[in-house]
């Protein structure tokens, strides 16, 4: 058996102590003696379908009713927002006495039998559950007898003290912040903790290196981790000004910098561009999580440590990812996506990668992080980057990614060696893009010893149609506007084939182009996708 690190050893010794009774436990305040308020919108669907007995989240659902708390959600991320509690601005949102009780009925049973789950007790659900009750207290709690009142507060003094010895978090990725949101909740709220205050203070700095690039990227290289981290920073910036305490310098510098690198992720419909794992989500949202963060910096053309690059031209919007997948500990999100490229025009969405689905099970959360799922290469059906369960085993790394940019057009190429191992060959990629934003070009070519069958993609968004044109040798594709653009392609056969888009609400059927090469043709396509009219 492998001996445990010290600070692991230190970690349980405090959470053993943080589970043994103190005289001060007696204590327990009657009431947060500041007044908190969730500040995020709910969604009155979802919360419709919680009077119903069932929680949804990005897609799938799970029964959330006394007596059965998502026992039967086939993914530890559904598992974990069930015990969250962030759903309570869904119940919140629909306001009515009928939500109202469900909100605490669910809280009270909740506290009088704390699942066994582990995911339950795990520092960032923890966090996110403290925030939330805080964050709702006087939806579910001002109107309740003092007896739940009490059940409510002694549940959340004694999660606060587990919180605190659980301190730093084993997660590296973004749940660490989540959890100290939750611990930041406490000592605004509560009153005489200034111990957690202090743990905020000292762990908060750290976090902040860690997981927030020098360009403003999270560091797990995902739009949706992203919004989620920005809007826990932004929250703990709020607690600690409601503590009184002086939020560390390098807090609102991450915020400024973060703000500017999730307008860097947004197309032309304002919802964010899918790379590892990420969903549109609302546009009112980012919105709103802009506002809350305040000023953010002139938008860049690429992300020098996040390594995304962002081609801009008339109304047309290319964004590509031209980085090597974030390290172990921080890869819970990570597709096989490399080189992968989205383009929109002006607020329609044409060529997508397929999105995320991380809550719908082991068989299609591996199906959307493959790399047939994006709009880019694959080498005879085989990922760029090796999945596994909690992130990636072998991994590409980038090279020679260079860029240049004259009288408003853009130029990008970039390499990746992602089957070199396997196959002794790299993918290089160039695209370029007209100053007037009506003519996209690239080439995707294999360099290897020996030719290789490859299938290169362009994923449709499911407003756009496709239909076949001058024999096979192009695809016009058709927006919801009416407007058309045609996709040619030399060095393989092209096809229109099924696809499924993962980046709304829910699961939709869409189409994609598909240019097929062989061992014994031409290891170089050359494509083109051009306004028509």
């Amino acid at each position: 058996m492998r001996a445990s690190s010290p600070s692991a050893w230190l970690r349980q010794a405090r959470q053993f102590m943080a589970r043994l009774p103190r005289p001060s436990m007696s204590r327990v305040p009657d009431a947060p003696i500041q007044p908190m308020r969730d500040v995020w919108p709910g969604d009155a669907p979802r919360g419709a379908r919680l009077l119903r007995g069932e929680i949804e989240l990005a897609g799938a659902t799970a029964v959330l009713q006394p007596g059965n708390w998502a026992d039967g959600a086939v993914s530890p991320i559904l598992t974990a927002a069930a015990h969250g509690f962030a759903w309570l601005r869904d119940l919140r949102e629909i306001g009515s006495p009928a939500a109202l009780l469900r909100a605490r009925a669910l809280i009270g049973e909740w506290i009088a039998a704390p699942p066994a789950d582990p995911i339950a007790h795990r520092p960032d659900v923890t966090g996110a559950r403290i925030a939330a009750w805080l964050g709702h207290y006087d939806f579910v709690a001002a109107t309740a007898d003092d007896a739940f009142r009490q059940r409510l507060m002694a549940r959340l003094v004694a999660d606060a003290r587990r919180l605190s010895a659980s301190l730093p978090t084993e997660e590296i990725d973004g749940r660490a912040l989540t959890a100290l949101k939750g611990l930041t909740a406490v000592a605004s709220a509560l009153p005489d903790q200034s111990a957690y205050l202090n743990r905020v203070l000292r762990f908060l700095p750290q976090e902040l290196a860690r997981q927030v690039l020098p360009d403003g990227c999270h560091v797990e290289r995902s739009p949706l981790a992203h919004l989620a981290a920005l809007q826990d920073l932004i929250d703990i910036r709020a607690l600690l000004q409601s503590a009184q305490a002086q939020p560390p310098a390098a807090l609102g510098t991450a915020i400024e910098r973060m703000a500017t690198v999730l307008r860097f992720f947004r197309h032309g419909d304002l919802g964010l561009a899918q790379f590892n794992g990420a969903k549109e989500e609302a546009g009112p949202l980012i919105d709103l999580v802009l506002a809350r963060a305040g000023r953010t910096g002139k938008l860049p053309v690429a992300l020098s440590e996040g390594a995304f690059h962002r081609l801009q031209a008339g109304r047309t919007t290319v964004i590509v990812d031209c980085g090597a997948p974030p390290p172990p500990g921080l890869d819970r999100y990570a597709h096989a996506g490399t080189l992968s490229m989205e383009m929109s025009v002006g607020r329609e969405r044409v060529v997508v990668n397929c999105g995320g689905f991380p809550t719908g099970g082991d068989k299609w959360r591996d199906a959307a992080r493959a790399t047939a799922a994006h709009s880019t290469l694959v080498i005879a059906d085989v990922n760029s980057s090796e999945l596994k369960p909690d992130g990636l085993g072998h991994r590409p790394t980038v090279h020679d990614l260079q860029r240049q940019e004259a009288d408003g057009a853009h130029w990008l190429e970039a390499s990746h060696d992602g089957w070199k191992r396997a196959f002794g060959a790299v993918h290089r990629r160039s695209l370029y893009i007209a100053s007037s934003g009506d003519d996209v070009r690239g080439e995707d070519m294999i360099e290897a010893f020996a030719p290789q069958p490859f299938t290169l993609r362009f994923h449709l968004h499911p407003d756009v149609s496709a239909s076949p044109q001058q024999g096979g040798e192009a695809v016009l594709l058709r927006l919801r506007s009416g407007a058309g653009w045609r996709l040619r392609a030399d060095g393989g056969r092209m096809s229109i084939e099924d696809s499924i888009y993962l980046g709304g609400a829910e699961p939709r059927r869409s189409e994609q182009v598909v240019i097929t090469g062989s061992p014994d043709g031409p290891q170089q396509v050359k494509w083109a996708i051009s306004k028509v009219g």
